[in-house]
C-alpha cells in the first residue's frame, strides 16, 4: 500500500462537524479539490490522528492518500466560515447545533447529510431554520483507524434546488461527486429513512454485512415489511417515496452495498450508541402520531436496543 501527502489547499473553505467516516470521506475529498477544511470534533483518538497525519483516504485498490486539515475541539477556536456541514451521529447533533449557534456567522448555512429524522428540527433550535438545511447522500465509507476512512463505493449527493446551497453543490461538483438538484427533498429523505430502517437493524442485530440480509427469506421478509411501513407512514403524510416498490428497491440497495457493513453494525461492533431512535424509533414515533402501525420498525427497534444494553452489562 502506498501512502502520500499532498499540499496544503487553498480556497474555498468549509467547516465539517464530526470526525468519523464520512467526515472523513468528505473532507480529504474537500482538500483533495483544493478546499480549505475545517474539522470540529470531540474525539480525542480521532483528532489526533488528524492533527498527525490528515485525513487519510483509502481507494477500493488499497492506494492511501493524506490531506492536511485544520482541526479543533473548540468551537470558538473555528474560522470565520459561511458553510457547515453536519456528520455526527443523530444522537450528537444537540451539542453540534450548540457548537454551531458559538462559531457560525450570522449568513452562516448548515447542511445536514445525517440519517434519521429529527436532526433538522433539532439544528433549528438554535439556528435560524432558513439557514439550516437537509441533503442526503448514498457516499459510504468506513473508518479503518481514527482519521483513515475507505471508500464504500461512489453515490449521489442530493440537495434541495434552492439559491442557499448553491455554494454547496459547486463544492461538492468540485470534489468529484455527483449532485442531484431536487424539488422534492422530502420524498428523497423519506425514502433513504426506509432503506436504513429496513437495512441498518437487521445487520447489527445479525453481524452481517448488508449482501448476507438478501440469502435468507426471513430476513427478506424482514426488510421488506420494516420497509413497508416506513412507506405507509409516509403516505398517511402525504409524502410519496421515489420509488414504486419499497421492497425492491430495498433490496436492490442491499445487493448493491452486498459487501458494506451498515453504519448501524459498525457502531455496535465498536460499542457506540447507535442511531435507532432516529431511525426506526422515529418511523414508531411518528407512525403513532400518524395512527399507522409500525409493529415490525418498533420490534427491531427493541431488538437493538436489547442487544446495546446486554453487551454493555458484560
Amino acid at each position: 500500500m502506498t501512502s502520500e501527502v499532498s499540499k496544503m489547499p487553498s480556497s474555498p473553505s468549509i467547516l465539517i462537524v464530526g470526525t468519523g467516516a464520512l467526515a472523513c470521506w468528505f473532507a480529504g475529498r474537500f482538500a483533495a479539490a483544493g478546499s480549505a477544511v475545517t474539522m470540529l470534533g470531540t474525539w480525542p483518538e480521532g483528532m489526533a490522528a488528524l492533527r498527525e497525519k490528515g485525513v487519510t483516504l483509502v481507494d477500493s485498490r488499497g492506494k492511501a492518500q493524506s490531506y492536511p486539515v485544520r482541526v479543533v475541539a473548540d468551537p470558538q477556536d473555528c474560522p470565520n466560515l459561511e458553510l457547515a456541514l453536519v456528520l455526527v451521529k443523530a444522537w450528537q447533533t444537540e451539542r453540534a447545533a450548540r457548537q454551531l449557534r458559538v462559531c457560525l456567522p450570522s449568513q452562516g448555512q448548515v447542511l445536514s447529510l445525517q440519517n434519521g429524522l429529527g436532526n433538522l428540527q433539532l439544528l433549528a433550535e438554535f439556528i435560524a431554520g432558513e439557514r439550516v438545511h437537509q441533503g442526503i447522500t448514498t457516499v459510504g465509507g468506513t473508518l479503518v483507524a481514527p482519521g483513515r476512512v475507505r471508500s464504500g463505493g461512489e453515490g449521489t449527493i442530493s440537495l434541495a434546488n434552492i439559491p442557499q446551497l448553491v455554494s454547496f453543490a459547486r463544492l461538492f461538483e468540485q470534489a468529484g461527486f455527483a449532485v442531484e438538484k431536487t424539488n422534492n427533498i422530502e420524498a428523497l429523505i423519506w425514502g433513504k429513512l426506509a432503506v436504513n430502517a429496513a437495512i441498518n437493524p437487521l445487520t447489527a442485530i445479525l453481524g452481517v454485512p448488508n449482501g448476507a440480509l438478501l440469502i435468507q427469506p426471513e430476513s427478506r421478509k424482514l426488510m421488506a415489511g420494516a420497509a413497508a411501513e416506513v412507506a405507509a407512514v409516509a403516505a398517511a403524510l402525504r409524502i410519496w417515496l421515489p420509488f414504486e416498490d419499497v421492497g425492491a428497491a430495498v433490496a436492490a440497495v442491499a445487493q448493491r452495498t452486498a459487501g458494506n457493513h451498515s453504519s448501524m453494525l459498525q457502531d455496535m461492533q465498536r460499542g457506540a450508541p447507535t442511531e435507532i431512535e432516529a431511525i426506526n424509533g422515529a418511523v414508531v414515533r411518528v407512525g403513532r402520531q400518524a395512527g399507522v402501525p409500525t409493529p415490525v420498525n418498533e420490534t427491531l427497534s427493541m431488538l437493538v436496543k436489547a442487544l446495546v444494553a446486554t453487551k454493555n452489562q458484560k
